[in-house]
């Protein structure tokens, strides 16, 4: 089931850039560019400020569109987004610092 959705997945980005009946070394420049830009763009915004945790999957997954390397480092890009969503959501939360007040009179501070 899964690798029937991919493939649909697949189909609809080519149908995005209207390369359905363009010959097969044609398709793969173009989604080479677009997706080769965009990943680059997300690399960017590794230093720049921006979105890369969702821009670098977008690339990657244009990509893969017609590469199996991008295909597997799009696997282990959600593999690992996967984990660390797990790891957030299992975490303990610890109870907060005591609040802390400042006197008015002395200007020091106090614990409760």
């Amino acid at each position: 089931m899964k690798l029937t959705a991919a493939r649909n997945f697949r189909r609809k980005i080519r149908g995005w850039f209207y390369l359905d009946h363009a010959p097969k070394p044609v398709r793969r420049v173009i989604i080479g560019v677009i997706g080769g830009t965009i990943l680059l763009l997300g690399v960017a915004m590794i230093i720049l400020p921006g979105p890369a945790i969702v821009v670098i999957p977008l690339g990657l997954a244009v990509l893969a569109t017609e590469y199996i390397w991008a295909r597997r480092w799009l696997k282990k890009a959600r593999r690992l987004m996967e984990e660390a969503r797990k790891k957030v959501s299992t975490r303990k939360v610890e109870p907060a610092a005591p609040a802390s007040k400042v006197s008015s009179e002395d200007k020091t501070l106090t614990l409760k």
